[in-house]
C-alpha cells in the first residue's frame, strides 16, 4: 500500500471516510477540532455506526493533509469523551453513547441554528460556546 492509500475496512459506514470533507486550513478553529468535531457529527447522526473502525492515525493524516499529531490529538480526545475507543493494534472504533448525548445533540442544534440566525461563523460560534464552557 503506497502512502496516503486507504486500508480496506469491512464496515459499509466507513467506506469512504471522510469522503470530500477536508478540514478548513483558514478556520479559526483548530485543525484537529475540526476532525474531532465531523466524528462527532457522524458519531452522533449514525453515518459512522457503533463498532465502526476509524482509519489509523498516519492514513487519515495523509488523506487530509494535517500531521499525525493531529489526528492522534482528535483521537485522544475523543477517546476521553466516549466517542470512539482505541484497541491498540487493532485500531480505534466508535463507541455507543447514552441517551445524555442525544439531548446535549438538540440542544447543540439549537444553539447553532441561533448562531447562524444571528450572523455568526462556525468560529464565532465555538469561541462563544468555548468562553461559556470554561465560564466557572
Amino acid at each position: 500500500m503506497g502512502p496516503g492509500a486507504w486500508p480496506v475496512f469491512a464496515m459499509t459506514a466507513m467506506d469512504g471516510f471522510p469522503g470530500n470533507w477536508r478540514p478548513n486550513t483558514s478556520s479559526g478553529v483548530a485543525l484537529f477540532e475540526q476532525l474531532r468535531l465531523r466524528i462527532i457529527e457522524l458519531a452522533d447522526s449514525g453515518v459512522l455506526a457503533v463498532g465502526a473502525k476509524l482509519p489509523p492515525v498516519r492514513n487519515l493524516a495523509g488523506v487530509l493533509d494535517v500531521a499525525p499529531h493531529t489526528v492522534a490529538r482528535a483521537y485522544k480526545e475523543l477517546e476521553t469523551a466516549g466517542v470512539v475507543a482505541t484497541r491498540g493494534r487493532n485500531g480505534t472504533i466508535v463507541c455507543a453513547r447514552d441517551d445524555r448525548w442525544g439531548a446535549l445533540a438538540e440542544v447543540a442544534a439549537q444553539y447553532a441554528a441561533a448562531a447562524k440566525a444571528q450572523g455568526a461563523s462556525f468560529a464565532e460560534a465555538v469561541q462563544l460556546l468555548a468562553a461559556a464552557y470554561d465560564a466557572d
